[in-house]
């Protein structure tokens, strides 16, 4: 006989709470976008397009007199979009994010307000102390939007900047070997019966890639040199054709410099600066009326033989070679970078917005936090932080702690 079961009289369902997730309340946004001034700097960070978005989504948007002009945006597209023209600067810094496409100057460091969220690019080798003692006086978060990761793993900003100077390059190269600019007159992409002009490349990053996009798509026979064979075969395999590459030997090297007819630098930089695996003797023994594009002019340029040089003075001569050497090749089709920039920034203004304000996505997406290198007066690169001798704090373990 089998034993009926126990039940105490201690035992009961007590139904339990169902618990969700609490989403953010939305925040509005209140953000600036100041005319620059930097040298040769004509992009602008937001276009009408991405403003109108923004407004349309419930956010606040001024936009300093005149600061898209450089790009063909004028104040007229800005107002239209929704957004208040500032005329005064200080007034403008009040906006509690400001959005810029030159690094921070001194001038606008003095005008940040307390606790102000700054997306800017930053250029190492030209920050300052006095800037990062400022920012971290005034508990800034300071996002360097060259530095932001997507979803993909990839920069998405560094990236576009990227292709577009390997495209301009070889449009340059095009248009100074003709005869309008003093060139010897070569049709980059030759013709029936005349042999194409021979490009160099030296670098297989994304500028390289592009590059030699350009070139082979005009017709020019192209040779590739790069250290790593890993970007060697990822190059081949992306333009979908075989083509000359090789080693940075410096032998082969000098032999090929000889015989071209366009030498595009676009090396990534080591530890903040380029290589210099062109040498003087080398240029010196390429042919006359030959050009060189150093792309990697913004990181010091890799032809021994490079100086900077501007938008609008973009060429000197060294052994009868012509070279352009200008450091910020974006602006010189700033309406094309500026959209590339507006496209990235615009969604994340956006997913700002849906978790809380910039500290939402901070705390939500690991590649935003890529780019943070202050929060709230606090150093979080660590080059940043030994380059100039602060304190270094680990971001995660300052999100966690105030949490």
């Amino acid at each position: 006989m089998s034993k009926k079961p126990f039940i105490s009289p201690s035992f009961s369902y007590v139904p339990m709470e169902e618990t969700l997730q609490v989403t953010p309340k939305k925040k509005q946004l209140f953000i600036g976008i100041p005319k620059e001034t930097a040298f040769q700097e004509n992009r602008v960070p937001l276009t009408p397009e991405a403003v109108s978005v923004l407004v349309n989504d419930g956010h606040y948007v001024a936009v300093e007199h005149g600061a898209g002009d450089g790009s063909f945006y004028f104040d007229s597209d800005y107002s239209e979009a929704g957004a208040r023209i500032v005329f005064d600067k200080a007034e403008l810094y009040k906006a509690t994010t400001i959005i810029k496409s030159a690094p921070i100057s001194d001038e606008e460091a003095c005008l940040l307000q307390a606790n102000q969220v700054v997306i800017s690019p930053i250029h190492l080798p030209l920050m300052k102390s006095e800037i990062l003692e400022q920012l971290i006086a005034k508990k800034i978060i300071a996002i360097a939007f060259d530095s932001i990761k997507d979803d993909a793993g990839t920069y998405p900003i560094v990236r576009s900047m990227s292709e577009i100077a390997g495209n301009y390059a070889v449009l340059a190269a095009a248009r100074y070997l003709g005869n309008t600019d003093n060139g010897k007159g070569i049709l980059l992409g030759g013709i029936s019966g005349v042999p194409p002009a021979k490009v160099l490349i030296i670098g297989a990053g994304v500028v390289g890639e592009f590059a030699a996009r350009a070139a082979l798509g005009l017709g020019a026979s192209v040779k590739i040199f790069d250290n790593s064979i890993y970007r060697l075969m990822r190059l081949q395999n992306n333009i979908g054709t075989r083509c000359f590459t090789s080693v940075l030997d410096p032998v082969t090297l000098a032999d090929e410099l000889k015989d071209a007819d366009v030498a595009i630098g676009a090396l990534k930089p080591v530890n903040g600066i380029t290589p210099v695996v062109v040498t003087e003797q080398m240029v010196a023994n390429m042919k006359a009326g030959s050009v060189i594009i150093d792309v990697s002019m913004d990181r010091g340029g890799c032809f021994e033989t490079s100086r900077i040089t501007s938008h609008e003075k973009p060429t000197f001569k060294k052994y009868d070679v012509i070279h352009y050497c200008v450091p910020n090749i974006a602006s010189g089709v700033s309406r094309t970078a500026s959209r590339a920039i507006s496209n990235v920034l615009m969604p994340i203004m956006q997913q700002a917005a849906d978790l809380g304000g910039v500290e939402g996505i901070i705390l939500s997406k690991s590649g935003i936090r890529r780019g943070v290198y202050m929060y709230k007066g606090c150093i979080t690169n660590a080059p940043i932080a030994r380059r100039f001798g602060f304190k270094y704090t680990d971001l995660d373990l300052l999100l966690a702690s105030n949490s």
